[in-house]
């Protein structure tokens, strides 16, 4: 049974196993990517057979968020996470020793179930542990972009020395160990703990603009992830064939992108403790993320491409996502599992989705599959627009 209060050290203790997790799941979330042409060449097939094998890691996620969050709201958190970190496990050590395209395919799926398992476990707690307060569900991302951060830089070590690719899996799946040391012998917060003063958005004076929002949310739950996994996919790609950068400074942009994701999640944190509005706060960062993606595309100049990086990161995956999530969940204040769920639903969505497209842009051209990242981000900079607009109706 899951304790309605912790003690310091337990939540101190608790939060940091959290955090490790998604220092993991920024592994997770590129890994595929980062050792495209080694695992080409290990399973004897093409770039472009790699990307659809990355599409299950969407399948999972959609076969997962629609009944997890519901089920954790249900039951509680830590089965959740224990088993999200269990789903991780088996897709690091499978991906490191397969030889087999279809098995690969399998593999990938439990990247998406651990994907969702773990959202639907974490966010919800870290929300709970709060008062009903999203800043810390932000910090995630800067966990996330740590792993994001370290990993090219590992991946192209091993590639330098001509090393076994599969390290990269390795370090991942004993990290996951070491994690479930830390996090066993604690005991998680009461799940729905309901927000003081949770009024406002949540008490659904306004159904109509309230439903309109539910839909532009989770409309950004597939546009904001999108962005993200089209970014990190194609971008280390796009510097070799298109900027024809080295090999070296392609993963070096991707690890900028990182830098700016850290940045920006720590700006974001602070800002959000100093309640300032979230949909104004994502306004910004979506027209930000905008500017800097057309910048990479139409500059020839390297150093303005990589100053691009690191404000895409920041302000595309500086926690923008999961400030979308906390708006969601001020909605539906006492449904918070199955609100991130639903809103994971849709990034799900996009991580099947997006794979496919840009490896079908990519027969192509490269340039193409990385192109279709802007159009993305205009889409979801009205969605964000129409968020607004319908909070600033609902406040009036």
């Amino acid at each position: 049974m899951e304790a309605t209060a912790e003690p310091k050290p337990q939540k101190l203790r608790l939060s940091i196993g959290l955090y490790i997790n998604y220092f993991v799941h920024g592994f997770a979330l590129i890994i595929l990517a980062q050792n495209m042409v080694s695992l080409s060449h290990s399973w004897l097939t093409t770039i472009a057979m790699v990307s659809y094998v990355m599409s299950g890691v969407g399948i999972g996620r959609l076969v997962a968020y629609p009944i997890s969050g519901f089920l954790a709201d249900r039951f509680g958190r830590k089965t959740f996470v224990f088993l999200g970190m269990l789903a991780y496990l088996i897709f690091a050590l499978g991906m490191a020793f397969t030889k087999q395209i279809w098995l690969a395919y399998i593999f990938a799926i439990f990247a998406g179930i651990a994907n969702s398992l773990l959202d639907a476990g974490t966010y919800t707690t870290l929300v709970e542990m709060s008062d009903g307060n999203g800043h810390g569900t932000v910090l995630l991302k800067a966990f996330m972009s740590a792993g994001e951060f370290i990993l090219p830089m590992l991946v192209a070590f091993l590639g330098a020395h001509q090393m076994w690719y599969g390290w990269s899996f390795i370090v991942m799946a004993v990290l996951l160990l070491l994690n479930a040391v830390i996090i066993l012998p604690v005991k998680f917060p009461a799940p729905n703990q309901t927000e003081t003063g949770s009024k406002g958005l949540a008490n659904g004076k306004h159904s109509m603009r309230k439903l309109v929002m539910t839909g532009a949310l989770l409309g950004y739950g597939y546009t904001s992830m999108a962005l993200m996994i089209l970014f990190t996919q194609w971008i280390t790609l796009y510097a070799k064939s298109v900027l024809h950068l080295s090999a070296m400074m392609s993963h070096f942009l991707l690890s900028l992108y990182s830098i700016g994701s850290i940045t920006g999640v720590l700006t974001l944190y602070f800002l959000l403790k100093l309640k300032l509005p979230e949909n104004k706060l994502m306004l910004v960062l979506n027209v930000l993320a905008v500017t800097a993606l057309f910048t990479i595309l139409v500059s020839g100049n390297v150093v303005l491409i990589e100053l691009a990086c690191i404000i895409f990161g920041f302000s595309a995956a500086g926690g923008v996502m999961q400030t979308g999530l906390t708006l969601f969940m001020k909605l539906y204040p006492t449904h918070r599992g199955t609100i991130t769920g639903s809103f994971y639903f849709f990034g799900s969505l996009a991580s099947f989705t997006i794979p496919i497209i840009t490896g079908y842009l990519s027969k192509h051209s490269i340039a193409n599959a990385f192109r279709f990242d802007l159009v993305i981000g205009l889409i979801g900079l009205a969605l964000v627009v129409l968020v607004m607009f319908c909070s600033r109706k609902d406040a009036a």
